[in-house]
């Protein structure tokens, strides 16, 4: 079983908005920290977003500062990622992270977390 699953991806034109969902499934653990990566067609799996959990803070790709923001629900394991003006170039698969440990930085490679989600596809059309 999956232990995260994204929903609220789709299809949306340049310069509008998506709200991304995870939520844990399953499986039960407490998270140090989540975050939010993306996997465009032919390319790595890059860094998007990070909040922990206990403070709220955030960190985010230089590429999507000003524009996304991660944010946590009130149920454990859920973590929301408002995508405003998008832009053609944040077309790609979006993938929730858990990570358990605690880690004194900002997690913002894959081997920093522990579970991951299955991917909800965002495809922005210009």
């Amino acid at each position: 079983q999956v232990p995260l699953v994204e929903s609220g991806g789709g299809l949306v034109q340049a310069g509008g908005s998506l709200k991304l969902s995870c939520a844990a499934s399953g499986r039960s653990f407490s998270s140090y920290s989540m975050g939010w990566f993306r996997q465009a067609p032919g390319k790595e799996r890059d860094f998007v977003a990070t909040i922990r959990w206990s403070t709220g803070g955030t960190y985010y790709a230089d590429s999507v500062k000003g524009r996304f923001t991660i944010s946590r629900g009130n149920a454990k394991n859920t973590v929301y990622l408002q995508m405003n003006s998008l832009k053609r170039e944040d077309t790609a698969v979006y993938y929730c992270a858990a990570r358990v440990r605690p880690f004194a930085g900002w997690a913002t490679t894959r081997g920093q977390y522990d579970y991951w989600g299955q991917g909800t596809q965002v495809t922005v059309s210009s």
